[in-house]
């Protein structure tokens, strides 16, 4: 199953039991606050963790993501009626609309093919306003990552909110040109065993840089952390601050 922890059920509930609020979600709330009562679209919201949490925080609030079964859950969130939630991708964006776009829990490396990312970012900047923000996360490629996803360091146990108990482990299936397939392995306790399957692309940070400048953003920054730490110096992450460049005439 491709992705299936963002369309299946059930896997679903094992994303959200496993992914809790962390040091990211801090930083991205930070820089979206710093534009108060801002217009903020969170592109992959996923099942809505920072999603709500913007909300709550007095922003005007859209969540898109393509997985429905992701704004199932995300809709069920205690909060979740103050933001607008749309299925569908970046092509469904309105111009003009937003203060601030986030990409958050490393949504840009699911755009594998460099057509693909391009279209996404033509996509945010025409639905930001000029000198709008752009915020987002990659991996960085140098903290070879993918190295620790095998059988035996990724072994893990996830507790689902009604107790249950899952046994999961990730396996990488091939890695090619910064492209890395991986397979997530679940084992629930009934005995039930489910496969999710997915490609992602390892961007340098002089990729990230050309690719930002070809879509017509500036970069303000790229740390290496959630604590703003140079790159290489932080969790082997790429975060990513850019602001959107007026529009030529007819966009």
């Amino acid at each position: 199953m491709k992705q299936g922890e963002f369309r299946h059920h059930r896997l679903v509930q094992v994303y959200d039991a496993e992914c809790q609020w962390g040091p990211d979600d801090d930083f991205f709330l930070a820089v979206v606050d710093e534009t108060p009562t801002a217009r903020v679209l969170d592109l992959g919201c996923g099942t809505g963790r920072l999603t709500v949490a913007l909300a709550a925080a007095g922003h005007t609030v859209t969540g898109i993501d393509p997985a429905g079964a992701s704004l199932t859950a995300a809709r069920a969130r205690p909060g979740a009626q103050q933001v607008t939630w749309i299925e569908g991708t970046s092509a469904l964006l309105p111009s003009r609309a937003f203060d601030v776009a986030v990409l958050t829990s490393h949504v840009s490396q699911f755009f594998v093919a460099d057509a693909e990312w391009a279209r996404t970012l033509a996509d945010l900047r025409r639905a930001l306003v000029p000198g709008g923000r752009l915020v987002f996360d990659a991996r960085d490629p140098a903290d070879r990552r993918w190295e620790r996803w095998n059988p035996r360091d990724s072994q893990r146990r996830v507790t689902l909110r009604d107790g249950g108990e899952v046994r999961a482990w990730t396996e990488v299936t091939g890695v090619r040109d910064g492209v890395v397939d991986f397979t997530h392995h679940y084992h629930f306790a009934d005995g039930e065993d489910l496969l999710s399957s997915a490609t992602l692309r390892f961007r340098t940070e002089g990729e990230l840089r050309e690719s930002l400048t070809r879509a017509g953003f500036t970069v303000d920054h790229i740390y290496g952390g959630w604590h703003r730490e140079p790159v290489g110096h932080g969790e082997g992450e790429f975060v990513v601050l850019a602001r959107a460049a007026s529009l030529a005439p007819g966009f």
